[in-house]
């Protein structure tokens, strides 16, 4: 960590955001590469729908990870988002669905959105006790996430 971080922030106060949003930057990675993944390997009934509903979210994400890299930046840290850097201490997002139905990764994609969705959450109530700038890149990141997972869940009560 620097010797600096953002003005009225304590660097104890900064290092706990920091590990807040690495541990968002290791999720968001995850996340882009599983929703690529789905994207290459989901067939059956709906998709082109499905197929071509995914990209927009991955480049989202893609988007989210450079926002909290460059937020831990901005507080004094050093973002990794190296392979190793990002199996460091956590568990990668699972995600067991190979080749498969619109369904199945549908179904797939509502459970990893429910983590990751749980863990901004997460990360967003321990940044508001601590800095509203922080607060506010995860308040935003959550809406569109969640929205995201109304269109998979929107699919899925058709499916």
């Amino acid at each position: 960590m620097s010797n600096y971080t953002v003005p009225g922030l304590t660097e104890e106060n900064a290092k706990t955001l920091i590990t807040e949003l690495q541990a968002r930057l290791g999720d968001y990675n995850d996340l882009h590469l599983i929703l690529k993944h789905a994207h290459w390997n989901v067939v059956g009934p709906n998709f082109i729908a499905v197929h071509e509903m995914i990209d927009p979210q991955v480049e989202l994400v893609r988007a989210y990870a450079d926002t909290v890299a460059e937020r831990i930046a901005t507080l004094g840290g050093e973002p990794d988002g190296t392979p190793r850097g990002l199996s460091t201490d956590r568990s990668p997002l699972a995600y067991d669905v190979q080749k498969g139905s619109t369904k199945e990764h549908l179904e797939a994609l509502d459970k990893t959105y429910v983590e990751v969705i749980e863990n901004v959450r997460g990360s967003l109530k321990t940044s508001g006790e601590i800095d509203a700038v922080t607060e506010d890149i995860f308040i935003g990141q959550a809406a569109e996430l969640e929205k995201f997972q109304w269109f998979v869940r929107a699919h899925l009560d058709n499916a």
